[in-house]
């Protein structure tokens, strides 16, 4: 098991990840009843792309000897109705501006990004908008 998710009431989740102990709490967000106090767990969803996106950059960047420290993303979700789901997410990856990156070093990270588990997760209905910013 890898978490376990208790209902506090009031639309509102405490997670508990098992191995580490580390929780995350969720509302609803106000366009749904909830107070939007925290993250909503379409929140979650978004800012876990780019979570994932960041990750596997990181493990790829280690293991070619690129440094991406102080590497950001913004994320932007959209919601639509009928059903009610994510839409879009865009996640704009800023790297630092004290660094500078090959063209074949942008290629690996950028195939990366788009390539991470969470984006293969995806509905493939969901658009995915990647944007990468460097110096």
């Amino acid at each position: 098991m890898t978490s376990k998710v208790i209902y506090k009431g009031a639309l509102r989740t405490e997670s508990v990840h098992l191995r580490s102990g580390s929780t995350i709490i969720t509302d609803a967000p106000i366009d749904n009843h909830g107070k939007g106090a925290t993250f909503s767990p379409t929140d979650l969803v978004a800012t876990a792309l780019a979570n994932c996106i960041i990750t596997v950059m990181g493990i790829v960047a280690n293991r070619k000897s690129i440094d991406i420290t102080g590497t950001q993303a913004e994320v932007t979700k959209t919601m639509a109705s009928n059903p009610r789901r994510i839409s879009a997410i865009r996640v704009r990856i800023l790297f630092p501006t004290d660094k500078q990156y090959t063209a074949s070093e942008r290629s690996i990270l950028e195939h990366t990004a788009r390539t991470c588990p969470v984006a293969l997760s995806l509905s493939q209905d969901l658009v995915q908008d990647l944007s990468f910013v460097y110096a």
